[in-house]
């Protein structure tokens, strides 16, 4: 059976290796015809080929040095673990992009050890760039990277000088609220920002390129890895129940962080307080 306290820098080394692994091979695939595959919650929210064999390689990858993982995916069946290791894997983030072909989508690789994320990897496949973060342990300090050099979040700013990103449910009746919140924000705000990859939008969060992240309809495997990137370069992050009922993440630095949830509950992201 596979150590049940790895060390979290073998962790980061792995999914490191795994998403390099793939990123190369979605590469690949972009650069030939892109075709849905599937469709999923909606006719909108597509996977595609790629997204298939990007998470069957990243699965194999790790198998083949940890078998006794578990494994949280978008594509692939659920894998109970006997290790105290989970792996969440976005295999794309940012499928849409990737199919009109706009270079603005990710591999999301996260390690969970006993239930808490200790190592995430983001890869920007088009742009190269690897973001990386870990927990601290006896093989390492916290850190988290951009192509091995430490960031942080954006020193404070008033929110009429805030720039944030967000993004849009596939549920044609959630983003018409969505919609209506954003207009509401607009106003206060220096500007808005879709790019459309949750994980590259919290980590240029991260790296202080974005003040602010709000989106409902997030799910763990969008947010594990690029989460705790951009909670250990001083961000917060915060789930909780969009004005559509489905999970809303809200990520900013820790600074200005309280006023910044009081705006988006304001604007009508969410019914709660947030408190």
């Amino acid at each position: 059976m596979t150590d049940h306290h790895p060390d979290h820098q073998e962790l980061v080394d792995l999914a490191l290796s795994a998403a390099r692994a793939a990123a190369e091979l979605v590469r690949e695939r972009a650069r030939g015809h892109v075709t849905v595959a599937a469709t999923k919650s909606s006719d909108v929210d597509v996977v595609t080929e790629a997204d298939r064999a990007s998470e069957a390689l990243i699965r194999e990858h790790i198998r083949a040095a940890r078998p006794d993982d578990g494994f949280l995916g978008e594509e692939g069946d659920d894998v109970a673990s006997s290790s105290g290791v989970r792996w969440i894997v976005d295999p794309i983030d940012g499928t849409v992009n990737f199919l009109y072909g706009i270079p603005q989508y990710a591999v999301s690789i996260a390690a969970e050890l006993d239930g808490e994320v200790v190592a995430g990897v983001v890869l920007d496949v088009q742009g190269r760039t690897e973001y990386v973060g870990r927990l601290a342990d006896a093989s390492g300090p916290e850190s988290a990277t951009r192509d091995g050099v430490p960031v942080e979040v954006r020193g404070p700013a008033p929110m009429a000088q805030r720039l944030v990103a967000t993004g849009f449910s596939y549920d044609r009746r959630v983003r018409v609220l969505q919609a209506e919140a954003v207009t509401r924000l607009l106003p206060l705000v220096r500007d808005v920002r879709r790019l459309g990859s949750c994980a590259l939008d919290l980590c240029l969060v991260a790296d202080g390129r974005l003040d602010a992240y709000v989106e409902e309809g997030v799910n763990l495997w969008d947010h594990a890895a690029a989460g705790l990137i951009a909670r250990i370069a001083g961000a917060r992050t915060h789930v909780m129940r969009g004005i559509g009922g489905l999970d809303l993440m809200v990520c900013g630095p820790a600074h200005g962080f309280d006023e910044l949830l009081s705006v988006v509950t304001e604007v009508g992201f969410s019914p709660e307080s947030g408190e």
